[in-house]
């Protein structure tokens, strides 16, 4: 079986959780200040905030912009639902652009026509490691005063025109299994605002800056020790682990280029991504998966159904019409990418493409 994802765990990872699990200090100690000190340093950002998962990272950046009720943010529906709920989490109202139909990243156009006098913060994905429109984005945010969050969670290293995700605005980045580096569950904020961090410090423990001393409502979205010392190894293979997904993306798209029905995926000019997810369309969509299947070769959808669509807000009111969205949510495809995949596995994953795509409709 070629999986889609394939989290590596070796075993200067299984010593360093040995070690902490000797120190008998397990939670919000040290390996998670040396954590933030290194993520912060590899982003290029002042101060990084470690917290327990990416979706608590972006509730956390929201609270710490002071946005909730009566506020609107703007977000793409082409996306993991913690994009979109993490803005009701904080008591706002998500509003949702449409997305670019060549990059799958939301639209600056889009964005501009849903600015609203309640209008406070913008969340730009990332997605599939793919840089948004930064350039763009921050111009309208500019513009019009407001917060930038990105949502950076499957864009661990990658960077626009040179500068770094994660130092747009305030950045939220997630180490659930499948990212490009782990630490088995937790997230990281970063920011180059000294008072912004501090206040997501105190947010993410209970609202305590002096133990035992609340100043606020705060919540319990504490790091462990366990899995910084994960994230610290990890952080040392990140930048390699990204160039082979890389490597093997381009072995992908030279294989798959020229077959029929078969787009792939396109780069922004001046972007480095660093391919969470290799994501292509196809035009039978059902055949390309049946052929993946039968030669025991894993595939994802990111996503079936847009945001806007999803039940949980349709029962909230929504019935936008995002075209761009929906048509995408309806064809992509994602095929395995991740660096532990040899160049056999991937010619075979592209056999597989190029087989269904050829492959005559019966009349």
């Amino acid at each position: 079986m070629i999986s889609i994802a394939k989290p590596f765990i070796g075993e200067e990872e299984k010593a360093a959780v040995l070690e902490v699990l000797g120190s008998g200090q397990l939670a919000q100690g040290k390996r998670v200040r040396e954590f933030e000190e290194r993520f912060a340093a590899w982003v290029g950002a002042r101060y990084a905030v470690a917290v327990s998962s990416g979706t608590t990272a972006l509730h956390v950046a929201l609270l710490a912009h002071d946005i909730g009720p009566g506020d609107e943010v703007i977000t793409t529906p082409f996306s993991f639902i913690a994009s979109a709920n993490c803005i009701l989490y904080a008591g706002a109202t998500p509003r949702f652009a449409d997305i670019d139909p060549l990059y799958y990243t939301i639209d600056p156009a889009s964005i501009e026509q849903q600015i609203t006098r309640r209008t406070r913060a913008i969340i730009p994905v990332h997605l599939f490691g793919q840089p948004a429109a930064m350039t763009a984005i921050a111009e309208i945010a500019a513009k019009h005063g407001l917060a930038i969050i990105e949502d950076a969670c499957q864009a661990h290293g990658a960077t626009l025109n040179g500068q770094p995700l994660g130092t747009w605005g305030t950045a939220c980045y997630s180490f659930y299994p499948t990212k490009n580096m782990t630490t088995g569950e937790g997230g990281m904020i970063t920011t180059n605002d000294p008072a912004l961090a501090e206040r997501m410090r105190v947010l993410r423990e209970h609202g305590m800056r002096v133990r035992y001393v609340h100043e606020t409502l705060g919540y319990n979205f504490r790091m462990t020790d366990l899995q910084a010392a994960i994230g610290l190894v990890q952080l040392t293979r990140v930048d390699g682990w990204n160039a082979q997904r890389q490597r093997n993306a381009a072995q992908l798209t030279a294989r798959l280029a020229g077959a029929p029905g078969v787009a792939t995926p396109q780069v922004r000019p001046g972007a480095t991504h660093v391919f969470h997810q290799y994501t292509v369309t196809v035009a039978d969509r059902e055949r390309t998966i049946a052929s993946l299947t039968e030669r025991g070769i894993g595939y994802g959808i990111y996503y079936p159904i847009p945001i806007h669509q999803q039940q949980v807000y349709r029962e909230r009111g929504y019935t936008d019409v995002l075209p761009v969205a929906e048509a995408a949510s309806a064809k992509v495809l994602s095929l395995p990418v991740h660096p532990a995949l040899t160049e056999s596995e991937l010619d075979q994953v592209a056999d597989a493409v190029v087989a269904a795509a050829c492959e005559p409709v019966l009349a």
